[in-house]
């Protein structure tokens, strides 16, 4: 999966597995990966419904999972997604009699269907959080909790689909901006709660909640409650580049706000952040030892690293030690420096860095095999410089000297970016 983008979800008007599964086809998810993962998933007979339509003016893509027999988990005039776990005997099951699926059925489906271990780690992590919280609200075990089949059906294909969606996009890491849970009552099967109801108000625990503005009724369910949890990696960070966006209609077409949730795709705006420098210096450390430093913090998120030789107290030789990392890394740095070297103590600034504009393109080897090429935007025009390790690998290989094919790659990436500029005038 590409490291360099990453997805925002801002449900604004809440979320819930048929919003994201429209949101992530909009955004340019392959239509038909989702309406073959039914069969996938050992559902044959189940069918993915796919319409354009628009939601207060805005244009959506909207998913529905349908049964054999045209039966779907709808939309009521309380809310627009299941929530329809039941707990035990026949006198908890919700939506009447038929057939029930536990957790352990769940798990089942998720294990056999052909999916990566990073989506059937996630689906089942989150068909578990669901029935422990389920579980907890009514006082029963988590593997009492069930669903019926049309609800269990639904949401084995909105949870699978909508992690996968991510894998399907290159997309390893998720944001969300605030969430909106929205207003008045939901009917259940022992009657009327108050939105949100208990299960989402427990998934939805150490979630950011935004402001309902205009949205009535249930907003986030709970199946769009635990694809944040198992999906969202909370805020996005402070600067980032929007490079796409879609949107996924929810059941519901309310005349005065648009009931849909926006996916964004963003970018990295690595030329204006805040980063922190830590520093130290250290007199007792035998310099052979600067090198195993060096790899650990890189490791622990460090942006770049410096070392250079100093003069310490009583005329000792030392080393002052120089790390910028990102805020969000900077504790686990610390604890490397303070690990890996014989330093008792650290200094710690935050500063405003400010870089050019960069992205990172492949350069292909007469040889076979290709160097990944820094490309940086300077104010005089583009600037390279290939990868140090790809080119030293691709030296060995070839047998020959690493500046020589250094200088290769770059001449080539040159003509490469100019040509590429050159063509968008």
């Amino acid at each position: 999966m590409a490291p360099t983008r990453f997805a925002i979800l801002d449900p604004a008007a809440g979320i819930s597995g048929d919003m994201l599964l429209g949101a992530l086809l909009d955004v340019g998810a392959p239509r038909a990966w989702l309406e073959a993962l039914p069969a996938r998933l050992g559902f044959p007979g189940v069918r993915i419904r796919i319409e354009a339509v628009s939601r207060c003016g805005v244009a959506c893509t909207k998913v529905t999972v349908e049964l054999p027999g045209g039966q779907v988990e709808g939309p009521s005039e309380s809310y627009h997604a299941h929530h329809d776990h039941t707990h035990g005997g026949p006198e908890h099951q919700h939506h009447g009699p038929g057939a029930h699926r536990h957790l352990r059925d769940l798990v089942d489906v998720i294990e056999r269907a052909p999916l990566s271990p990073w989506v059937r780690e996630r689906a089942v992590r989150a068909f578990t959080l669901l029935c422990e919280e389920e579980g907890r609200i009514h006082g029963v075990p988590a593997d009492a909790v069930a669903l019926h089949e049309v609800g269990a059906v639904d949401a084995i294909v909105d949870i699978v689909g909508a992690v996968e969606g991510f894998e399907q996009l290159g997309i390893a890491q998720v944001y969300h901006r605030p969430v909106a849970v929205g207003s008045g009552w939901v009917r259940a099967a022992h009657g009327v709660m108050p939105v949100p109801a208990p299960v989402t108000a427990r998934l939805l625990e150490g979630i950011e909640i935004g402001p309902d503005g205009p949205v009535e009724g249930e907003a986030t369910t709970p199946t769009g409650a635990v694809l944040l949890r198992v999906l969202a990696a909370g805020a996005p960070p402070t600067h980032w580049r929007g490079v796409g966006s879609g949107w996924g209609a929810g059941g519901r077409d309310p005349a005065t706000y648009p009931n849909a949730l926006r996916l964004i795709l963003a970018s990295p705006a690595q030329e204006a952040e805040e980063v922190v420098t830590l520093s130290t210096d250290v007199d007792d450390m035998s310099p052979e030892y600067l090198e195993p430093l060096r790899e650990a913090v890189s490791a622990a998120g460090a942006l770049d690293i410096q070392v250079w030789a100093t003069q310490m107290k009583k005329g000792r030789p030392g080393f002052r030690i120089e790390v910028i990392c990102d805020t969000a890394f900077s504790d686990r740095v610390i604890e490397a420096l303070f690990l890996h070297s014989t330093t008792a103590g650290v200094r710690r600034t935050v500063a405003a860095r400010v870089t050019l504009p960069r992205r990172m393109i492949a350069v292909a080897l007469a040889g076979g095999g290709e160097v990944a090429v820094k490309v940086l935007e300077t104010p005089g025009g583009p600037r390279v410089k290939a990868e140090y390790e790809d080119v030293r690998q691709a030296a060995r290989r070839m047998g020959r000297p690493a500046l020589e094919v250094a200088r290769e790659v770059e001449h080539a990436a040159r003509a490469l970016v100019t040509s590429t500029t050159r063509g968008r005038e």
